[in-house]
C-alpha cells in the first residue's frame, strides 16, 4: 500500500476527499494532525482551529492509554482494558487531574484566551494524522457533539480497521484513505513522520 509522503501530502489528499463540505470549521487535534488539516483548510477555504486532546494513560506504563480527555468534554475511557489491567476509573483520577492541567496549558499555548469558534449549527471536521486505539479520537468527537454540529466528521489519512469501524458510532461521517489489515502503528504508513513541537503547531497555525 502506498505511503503518504508526509502530513502536508495526506491532508492534501484527504482534501479532496471533503471537497463537497458546506463552509465547514476544521478542527485539528495537535500535535500531528494540525499539519494534515493545514492543506484541508486551505483548499475548503475553511475555519481552521485546534481541540485539545490528551491520552490518559496507565499509571505503571504511561504511554499505554487507557482513556483520553478533550478540552469541554469529560474523560473517555476504555473500561474494557481497564478490566483486564484489574482498574476502574477511579484507580487513574490522578493521570485524569495532571492531564487536564497540561491540557489547560496547551489550550493556552495554542489559543491564548481566544476560545472555540462556534460551533452549533455548522459542519464540523474533526482531523488528525491517524487512528491506532482511536482514544483521543472518540474523546474529541464526544466533546463536540454537546455543542449542536450540524454535521460531525472525522477525517484521518490512515486507521485501524476495527477503530475505523467502531468511530462510526462516534461521528456521523467518517472519512479514512488507508485501513489496512496489518495496522500497528501510524507513523509506518508515512514516508516523514517528525515528531512536532508546540512552536510547529503554532508556525502551522500562523500564531508564531
Amino acid at each position: 500500500m502506498e505511503l503518504f509522503a508526509d502530513r502536508a501530502d495526506a491532508g492534501a489528499q484527504l482534501a479532496e476527499r471533503l471537497r463537497d463540505a458546506r463552509d465547514p470549521v476544521i478542527l485539528a487535534l495537535p500535535r500531528g494532525g494540525v499539519a494534515v488539516a493545514v492543506p484541508i483548510a486551505r483548499s475548503l477555504d475553511a475555519v481552521l482551529d485546534v481541540l485539545v486532546t490528551r491520552k490518559i494513560g496507565y499509571p505503571l506504563s504511561p504511554e499505554l492509554g487507557v482513556g483520553a480527555v478533550a478540552e469541554g468534554g469529560e474523560p473517555v475511557f476504555d473500561l474494557a482494558l481497564l478490566g483486564r489491567l484489574g482498574m476502574t476509573p477511579d484507580d487513574v483520577a490522578d493521570v485524569v487531574e495532571a492531564e487536564r492541567r497540561e491540557l489547560a496549558r496547551r489550550v493556552r499555548v495554542y489559543r491564548g484566551d481566544r476560545p472555540l469558534p462556534a460551533l452549533g449549527g455548522r459542519e464540523v471536521i474533526v482531523v488528525d494524522d491517524g487512528l491506532a486505539t482511536g482514544g483521543t479520537a472518540r474523546a474529541a468527537l464526544r466533546a463536540v457533539r454537546p455543542a449542536g454540529p450540524a454535521k460531525l466528521t472525522l477525517a484521518v489519512p490512515v486507521g485501524a480497521r476495527d477503530t475505523v469501524r467502531s468511530m462510526e458510532d462516534e461521528a456521523d461521517e467518517v472519512v479514512v484513505l488507508r485501513s489496512p489489515f496489518d495496522f500497528w502503528a501510524v507513523g509506518q504508513w508515512y514516508e516523514h513522520f517528525d515528531q512536532l513541537s508546540d512552536d510547529d503547531v503554532l508556525r502551522l497555525l500562523g500564531r508564531r
